[in-house]
């Protein structure tokens, strides 16, 4: 990294010369206490056919409020509001809605106003909204496209789903080696003021790259830099040769993990022949980490995105072959307490106890799953750290299982007055909370070595792993012990 420009490079006081922000309100926008009160507002506007409140008001709330709004609305008042702010729509809506509430407003909105709509958002956030649509539907919005901005959309399109090529933005500043500070600021405030000009500066930005005449990068320049640094410097001079290049096929949850390792606000992306083509910036990457973790928790809950605008028939196939799964696991654990059915007949206080011993071991197993995965996918838990983190787990699991087993034994000797059931239940709550334990760092493991999400699958292996040896720990000790 080059950090050496001299003090007398950088211009004096550079903080004092800052104009006056005022709030920090982007365009003097008006910021609403948006809340369930203005929604309410907004829908009796409607009712009442009061087309000015309705304009007034949701023309002044942010686009991710709007967007928050159209979630909330029915379909119908879906529609005669977009009707209704038409004229005004904020194409950055579009980036903030959920993908069922984006697919209806597209169609409101029609091929045309689309078009438009997509050209005014960011090349990364145009892509987002396209790749939720059918191709005969992308084809119709594209060719409604000017030329210059379909084919960086079209280039976008190109690369895998959730790679860095969908996530990154493809308008950036970029310099060659060769040019000065005051060169970049002069080329910059002249591409901002050219109106005609097709590549010009993305709406936010905070690095400059410095590229080789073959478009490889050489080395970035964070903003603040730049606008502190006097112009005839060269920007060879303070520029950070230390760079985070990614891969334009880069699965976006690595991009995410390399943000989060590297404290970065911006990186740049390479295709194969390690040219420039992009940009990634965190505030995509904070939408990455919010996406992966609902996908995670909705899975792990046997639920897909979007349940919760689906219809009901789509929201009851979705969760019918998870429940089936269920169902199944369910029936072998019954399975297993059927084939001590002549003991429990014998002693009824298994029938009373034996959840405890099952629930037991399901918990302490989730806990251990839970912590498994998150370390997963925050790549803490490795090839290298595994057996650690498992033997670990084992030994919490013996220590919980011996102080369950005393309250629990001594629970049952109070409650039925039988100091061998007492016991039988003690033993099994050791063997339970060991094997749970035990299953709740190596399923996971063993489903990530194998290519599956251990998200999904693991807590239906852990529930009837725990359920199974649970009752057959409990039922088949009573049978030896107390028969």
């Amino acid at each position: 990294m080059t950090d050496e420009t001299d003090r007398d490079d950088v211009a004096p006081d550079a903080a004092d010369t800052a104009g006056d922000g005022g709030d920090g309100d982007e365009g003097g926008e008006t910021t609403l206490d948006y809340g369930a009160e203005l929604e309410e507002q907004i829908v009796d506007a409607l009712e009442a056919g009061d087309t000015a409140q309705v304009r007034d008001v949701v023309g002044q709330l942010h686009y991710a409020d709007c967007a928050d709004l159209l979630e909330r609305l029915s379909s119908d008042e879906r529609r005669q509001l977009i009707d209704l702010i038409r004229d005004d729509f904020d194409a950055e809506v579009l980036s903030e809605l959920d993908d069922m509430v984006r697919e209806e407003v597209v169609e409101f909105l029609g091929v045309h106003e689309l078009a438009v709509a997509l050209v005014e958002l960011d090349s990364d956030d145009a892509v987002e909204v396209l790749t939720e649509m059918h191709e005969d539907q992308q084809r119709e919005v594209l060719d409604a496209i000017p030329e210059a901005d379909r084919a960086l959309i079209e280039e976008g399109l190109s690369y895998p789903e959730d790679s860095a090529g969908r996530l990154m933005q493809r308008e950036m500043v970029m310099v060659p080696t060769f040019w000065s500070v005051g060169q970049t600021i002069d080329f910059m405030r002249q591409t901002a003021d050219d109106e005609e000009e097709e590549d010009g500066l993305p709406d936010a930005f905070y690095d400059i790259f410095v590229i080789d005449p073959k478009g490889h990068p050489q080395g970035t320049i964070p903003l603040s830099r730049l606008l502190r640094t006097r112009r005839p410097i060269g920007v060879k001079r303070i520029m950070e040769t230390d760079l985070n290049l990614i891969p334009v096929e880069m699965d976006q949850e690595d991009v995410a993990f390399l943000f989060r390792q590297r404290d970065l606000v911006s990186a740049p992306v390479v295709d194969a022949d390690g040219r420039l083509v992009g940009n990634i910036t965190i505030d995509d990457v904070v939408d990455v980490i919010h996406e992966e973790h609902e996908e995670d928790v909705l899975r792990m809950g046997g639920v897909i995105e979007d349940d919760l605008y689906h219809a009901v028939l789509g929201t009851t196939k979705a969760r019918f072959s998870w429940l089936v799964v269920n169902l199944v696991t369910a029936i072998l654990a019954s399975v297993v307490i059927g084939l001590f059915d002549a003991t429990i007949e014998e002693v009824v206080a298994l029938a009373i106890l034996m959840p405890i011993v099952a629930s037991m071991g399901g918990n302490a197993g989730t806990q251990t799953l839970t912590v498994t995965v998150r370390a997963l996918a925050t790549k803490e838990l490795t090839s290298t750290n595994a057996m650690r983190v498992v033997g670990k787990e084992l030994v919490v699991g013996i220590i919980n299982g011996l102080l369950f087993a005393v309250l629990t034994g001594g629970v049952a000797w109070a409650w039925f007055g039988n100091p061998m059931l007492g016991g039988v239940i003690a033993m099994a709550m050791v063997v339970n909370m060991i094997v749970a334990g035990l299953a709740g760092t190596t399923i996971p493991l063993a489903l990530d070595r194998f290519g599956a999400d251990p998200a999904v699958a693991s807590s239906v292996f852990l529930t009837t792993l725990t359920d199974v040896v649970g009752f057959f720990a409990f039922l088949g000790l009573a049978a030896v012990v107390l028969f």
